[in-house]
């Protein structure tokens, strides 16, 4: 894997949390120019959308996500570079076609139908750099890939903060445009990935051979506890920093940029956890990590926010490279792509049960400044943490060789 194909992976990474990331960056605005504020001391009354249609569109952006498992299987039959080139292109399209909605129901539709195909050009981007890497070097292109996935939706929530009006959000989506015309038009130097065996056949679409769905289940299940976490963690993060806390979109910005460091340590820390105590010891800690600083971020107050915030990109960034390490190193070429795309389903199931209890519950609740989202977090974010003690019975991938 050359240095000039890395450069390119990262630049497509990058481009794909951008779009990605845009909707929950201007999830506040675009809350605030549909909605209808009041004083009733509610979820809504702060934002001008109920928690529960705020919940209903971010899960229904994740629910579209289930789109990407047909996708990843077609990248098992067609290639990774054809695939990933299509669905990038048509992603960032549709993520630009967003900046025409006329209302929030068709914002939503928009990023549904483009959300499937930004997850399938993450996780093709996370797989080609595990097959073009050599083994010593597999887990830090990972990192270089979870870095560009940030560093997008930093980018994102920085323009978030510095392009303001009451159709901010509109030209956001637009600069998706941006990636179409010059990143896209060099993914043709990737190489296509080589076939290591002939011995198993192309996987059928979303078929895994029945000796390896034990480990796929499992891996699932953990994916399934992340996105339960992870899903309302990110997806709230800027209705109740500048909905609820009232922070200036531009110190919100600022609080994700300075995050970024915490998010880079967090990638290095990954890379040598995953290389000295394990691929699966450090997924434990990360999602621990991410639950635990996560309910604190969202326990109330200002201080609390931030520092939960930045400790959560922090948590992010050492759990990312070595799931993915997990998600991939452990399953045959001929469906690595196909049970990628099984473990994005149960990430989105995941996040769609999380959304929908957190939105739930903040509907119920008194929401303040000072108590914040505490319940919601603590209910949504705690209870599944036992289901890691399934990661023992997965096979160590430290050091193997793909098959």
């Amino acid at each position: 894997m050359t240095d000039r194909v890395t450069v390119i992976l990262f630049l497509a990474a990058l481009a794909a949390g951008f779009a990605e990331f845009g909707a929950t960056t201007a999830l506040n605005d675009v809350a605030s120019h549909f909605g209808h504020l009041s004083q009733s001391g509610s979820l809504r009354s702060a934002v001008g959308l109920s928690g529960s249609a705020l919940g209903l569109g971010l899960a229904a952006l994740r629910v579209a996500s289930l789109g990407a498992l047909p996708l990843s299987s077609l990248a098992d039959r067609w290639g990774r570079t054809r695939v990933l080139r299509r669905t990038l292109v048509l992603g960032l399209l549709i993520t630009a076609a967003a900046s025409l909605s006329p209302g929030y129901w068709v914002f939503v539709l928009c990023f549904a139908l483009a959300r499937p195909l930004l997850t399938v050009a993450t996780t093709l981007v996370q797989i080609i750099t595990v097959e073009l890497a050599s083994t010593p070097l597999r887990i830090q292109r990972l990192a270089i890939m979870a870095a560009g996935v940030g560093i997008g939706s930093g980018v994102s929530a920085v323009l978030h903060g510095l392009v303001r009006g009451s159709d901010s959000f509109r030209w956001l989506f637009a600069l998706a445009l941006v990636p179409v015309l010059l990143i896209v038009p060099v993914l043709k130097v990737i190489p296509e990935p080589v076939q290591r065996t002939d011995a198993l056949p192309l996987a059928r679409l979303g078929a895994v051979p029945a000796d390896s769905r034990g480990r796929l289940a499992i891996v699932a299940t953990v994916a399934f506890t992340i996105g339960v976490i992870t899903g309302p963690s990110g997806g709230f993060t800027f209705v109740y920093s500048e909905g609820i806390l009232k922070m200036k979109p531009s110190i919100v910005a600022t609080v994700v940029v300075v995050s970024g460091v915490a998010g880079l340590a967090g990638l290095f820390a990954s890379r040598r956890l995953a290389r000295t105590m394990g691929r699966r010891w450090t997924v434990a800690f990360g999602v621990v990590s991410t639950a635990v600083v996560s309910t604190y971020a969202y326990s109330g107050g200002r201080v609390g926010f931030v520092i939960g915030y930045v400790l959560s990109v922090g948590a992010g960034g050492l759990l990312s490279p070595a799931m993915t390490a997990i998600s991939t190193e452990i399953f045959a070429h001929n469906f690595r792509a196909t049970s990628a795309g099984w473990i994005t389903v149960a990430g989105v199931v995941g996040a769609v049960c999380g959304l929908g209890l957190f939105g739930w519950v903040g509907d119920v609740v008194h929401t303040s400044s000072q108590t914040g989202l505490r319940l919601p977090a603590m209910v949504t974010f705690l209870p599944l943490l036992p289901t890691l003690l399934l990661l023992t019975r997965l096979p160590e991938s430290r050091g193997m060789e793909l098959s």
